[in-house]
């Protein structure tokens, strides 16, 4: 008998901190999921449990609810809201087959997948998923703001050293800056 200790250590999965595959090898590739609107955080708890139930966590890397922070201004105050970037979908990544692909069709709230045929979804290409999952070599969006302002309106300022005073917007920049 040959000792396979060696083989082992090196074909062993290392995990993330929810149990599923790190998503390193190049099986594995981000599909998109439609589901209800509404339900996407449901769906996203869902999906993860029945991978664990279905003892799948190898197959499975990642399953994103896609988020951005929004600044909204609600009676004088700032608000800080999380909002769907894309409402209605949950990404995935992990390895295509007739398990997994079972596995997410019957979850409950899951319409089924973007792109391909009915029996075999297209997977996103590199970039795709890059900008999808905000890992785009840009970076993270910066905190957007949900008010919207137009030229010649009329502004009242509620904080810093010009607080109380009103002025007119004379024009807004690429940025949403206001001069």
């Amino acid at each position: 008998l040959e000792n396979t200790d060696n083989e082992l250590e090196d074909s062993e999965v290392i995990e993330n901190p929810d149990g599923f595959s790190d998503g390193t090898s190049e099986d594995f590739k981000w599909y998109i999921a439609k589901t209800m609107t509404g339900q996407e955080n449901k769906v996203q708890k869902t999906i993860k449990d029945r991978i664990v139930n279905y003892n799948l966590t190898e197959e499975f890397s990642q399953v994103l609810v896609p988020e951005e922070e929004v600044v909204t201004n609600v009676n004088g105050k700032k608000r800080h809201l999380k909002k769907r970037i894309f409402p209605g979908y949950v990404l995935i990544k992990m390895i295509m087959n007739d398990r997994t692909w079972h596995l997410v069709k019957d979850t409950d709230k899951i319409t089924g997948f973007v792109g391909g045929t009915l029996a075999k979804p297209s997977p996103l290409t590199e970039e795709e998923a890059a900008f999808m999952t905000n890992q785009s070599k840009e970076g993270f969006k910066p905190v957007r703001s949900a008010l919207s302002f137009s030229e010649g309106e009329s502004v009242k300022v509620t904080e810093g050293p010009f607080a109380s005073f009103v002025g007119t917007v004379e024009a807004i920049s690429e940025k949403g800056k206001i001069k």
